[in-house]
């Protein structure tokens, strides 16, 4: 696998379009990181890191859904690739979705939201855009 963290949003993305209430995928600390800034914005109800029976590292993640059945996840976008990465400071980042959205990046301290980043004045690389 060469993008381990595009995989994991196209799994969220698929789940939530198929009305999956859980998803399991190959856990990592990157991905725990992003599946704890997607709980703290209100994006899944839950997260854990488990391992499997031959001791491989797993991510069970659960999905949030309104009475009507949507997702609480209506779009998720990888920004930054392996082969182009994205690096923005904290003056150059923009709303998503007229501040609908957010923008996870990872920065030397860690990983947080466009809106964390601003505030902190910190500036990284941009892995996705979830709305």
């Amino acid at each position: 696998m060469s993008d381990p963290v595009a995989d994991f949003l196209t799994r969220i993305r698929n789940a939530a379009q198929r009305r999956h209430a859980q998803l399991q995928c190959q856990g990592s600390l990157i991905r725990q990181e992003i599946a704890e800034v997607l709980k703290r914005e209100g994006f899944i109800q839950h997260w854990e890191a488990t391992h499997s029976e031959d001791g491989k590292p797993l991510l069970n993640v659960s999905l949030k859904f309104d009475k009507q059945g949507a997702s609480a996840i209506r779009g998720i976008k990888r920004i930054s690739t392996p082969g182009l990465r994205r690096y923005r400071g904290y003056r150059e980042l923009k709303q998503v979705w007229n501040g609908q959205g957010i923008a996870i990046l990872t920065t030397s301290k860690g990983v947080f939201t466009d809106a964390q980043c601003r505030e902190q004045k910190l500036g990284g690389e941009v892995i996705c855009e979830v709305w």
